[in-house]
């Protein structure tokens, strides 16, 4: 059985293929059309598909679209016009901006039928839309098929990301986001290959719209910038938190309200964009960020004794906040915390495939009776075959095609007998290294598939490489060491487990070892640590624990291969164009390496 996931509703589309419970392939809109996010989140984007992700993922698969059983989309828009108390027929004024409120009929946004027109008539779009130079895998599908296509609660789909790619047979799930169709934050418990939701937060109250209206307060863009802000807090104090928490009230049950707030009237006029930072914009960031924290471990604890679970599987844009992630699993709530690395609204497509391979290959072979009894048959489930262990599930390329690329393109290159060992030597010598190998990465994170690398060893290596990237200087870069060295650098070495492999908590560094790699410290002498091992990618393996041969420091300081407001590399010409519009010293992809003018 093969099912096609699709996020597309929002922002950060994203296209997934599932062959018989098993992920094949999984990529991002925007790294092939290079606009970040895919596309802004907007009401009259709703009709964006992921083509260029999609044709990728049915190419890996060996596929056409005809081939295809299921089509999940990750948004249900029956719930949404239930909500809004709209029937089959809509109207849609000329300018809906100027449409008066009391004229929209239930409408909360004088563009939402447009939106919800756009989604409904997604399968038409799917069969009839492709641009032309990908028309041939599209070709012959209806929007009645032949697969079945299939809309799906976007929190459901948050949460299916989060419990059937978890290491978990049985756990809590919890997903904070900023919204869905009208769920904010939702619950709900995974066991015996059986789902029980077990309770949701309703718009408006949300702790992702809070974050992102204060993201915008502070002159970044929202629904982009929050990871941001998170940095922002570390260099601020908490002052707001009082006046903020007067306006964030958990009342039991798992639920809580967002009271009215006026940001301005409370914390000063808004930061233009581009402004200078001051210090009341740093304890904002601060204020906001316990705030959450706060909230989050609260209702972790209520998630914690209804569910009777020790463990805990998370998802949604609010789980990529990785200070928040780690006060959460360093609270003793929850034994274990796993955080899905496309926990944004990229993982929902994700989560949408997951839930319609596993209902369907439950529906045509009946599973045993199952333990724990749902509420109703959709809860169950069939067996899992999966678990996401890495997240390289994007497009790769041969040596013999990237050497092909650069030999057409007329650029010098040398074939590199051990990659690992001189692309360490150069990193030792305080290059600067974009990096290039295997498959891309599914989610925000680079994670040494497509990477800028560098020494931790000098302090000022933070600043340069925050140069290189034109990005605003407080802005911390992430270690990657290797997974046995782990604990010797960093603690709590033994929290989940003792792997991180996603980048998505923050560790301290051990006391004695700061000093050692300066570059990898946020100014709180924590760091967003990746642990690394040979069976997941055994090239970045090789390369971190050739550099602390060379150094004594089996730590990489690791940031994404792109250039500012662009999306992560992709392709060998992504990278040749990054590389030569930027500072970095070397290029490594695949067993060639370029060389800068300068550097040789």
């Amino acid at each position: 059985m093969i099912t096609l996931g699709i996020n597309a509703a929002f922002h950060d589309s994203a296209a997934v293929i599932v062959v018989d419970g098993e992920l094949v392939a999984a990529a991002e809109e925007e790294r092939f059309t290079r606009i970040k996010h895919g596309k802004r989140p907007l009401p009259f984007t709703a009709w964006e598909l992921p083509f260029n992700a999609i044709d990728f993922c049915l190419e890996r698969a060996g596929i056409n679209l005809v081939d295809v059983d299921h089509v999940a989309y990750s948004y249900d828009p029956r719930r949404f016009l239930r909500q809004h108390g709209i029937g089959a027929t809509i109207s849609l004024p000329l300018e809906p901006s100027a449409q008066p409120a009391a004229e929209r009929k239930g409408w909360d946004n004088p563009w939402d039928p447009l939106f919800a027109a756009y989604i409904v008539n997604a399968p038409r779009q799917l069969a009839s839309g492709a641009p032309h130079h990908l028309q041939k895998r599209f070709a012959g599908a209806r929007h009645d098929g032949p697969y079945r296509f299939h809309f799906i609660d976007h929190h459901l789909s948050h949460q299916a990301s989060a419990f059937l790619a978890s290491p978990f047979d049985h756990c809590a799930v919890m997903t904070l986001d900023g919204r869905g169709e009208e769920t904010t934050t939702s619950y709900g418990v995974y066991r015996h290959d059986a789902y029980e939701p077990i309770g949701e937060v309703l718009m408006p109250h949300s702790l992702g719209l809070l974050y992102e209206r204060i993201t915008s307060h502070l002159g970044f863009l929202h629904s982009s910038d929050e990871y941001k802000v998170m940095a922002l807090a570390a260099l601020g104090k908490p002052v707001y938190e009082g006046l903020l928490r007067e306006h964030v009230k958990v009342t039991g049950d798992g639920h809580y309200v967002i009271l009215p707030l006026d940001l301005s009237t409370l914390f000063g006029p808004p930061r233009e964009r581009g402004a200078p930072m001051a210090q009341c914009h740093f304890d904002l960031a601060a204020s906001l960020q316990a705030v959450l924290e706060d909230t989050v471990l609260q209702l972790g604890t209520w998630l914690r004794e209804v569910s009777g679970e020790r463990r805990l599987a998370m998802a949604g844009g609010v789980a990529l906040n990785c200070v928040m992630n780690a006060r959460l699993r360093d609270s003793g709530i929850f034994d274990e915390v796993w955080v899905q690395p496309a926990a944004g609204d990229a993982g929902t497509a994700l989560g949408a495939a997951l839930w319609i391979d596993a209902r369907e290959r439950h529906k045509a072979v009946p599973a045993p009776a199952a333990l724990l009894a749902p509420k109703s048959d959709a809860g169950q489930l069939a067996p899992r075959r999966w678990q996401m262990t890495h997240a390289y599930l994007g497009p790769e390329f041969s040596d013999e095609e990237i050497e092909a690329f650069l030999t057409w393109a007329k650029l010098p290159y040398q074939v590199l007998h051990d990659p690992e060992q001189a692309t360490a030597r150069l990193l030792a010598d305080g290059k600067v290294i974009g990096w290039f190998q295997g498959r891309m990465e599914f989610g925000p994170r680079a994670l040494g598939g497509r990477s800028i690398l560098a020494s931790p060893l000098q302090a000022e290596m933070q600043a340069r490489l925050n140069e290189l990237k034109d990005r605003e200087d407080f802005r911390p870069v992430a270690p990657a060491v290797t997974q046995e060295a782990m604990a010797e650098w960093f603690t709590p070495a033994d929290a989940n487990g003792g792997r991180s492999p996603f980048m998505l908590f923050i560790y301290d560094v051990q006391p004695g070892q700061a000093d050692r790699i300066p570059a990898a410290c946020h100014t709180d002498r924590t760091a967003r640590i990746q642990t690394v091992t040979a069976e997941t990618h055994p090239r970045y393996h090789g390369l971190i624990k050739a550099f602390g041969e060379l150094t004594g420091v089996p730590v990489l300081i690791n940031t994404s291969f792109n250039v500012r407001g662009e999306p992560v590399v992709c392709t060998p010409k992504d990278a040749i164009n990054a590389f030569h519009s930027t500072p970095i010293d070397a290029l490594v992809i695949g067993r060639c390496l370029l060389l800068k003018e300068s550097t040789t």
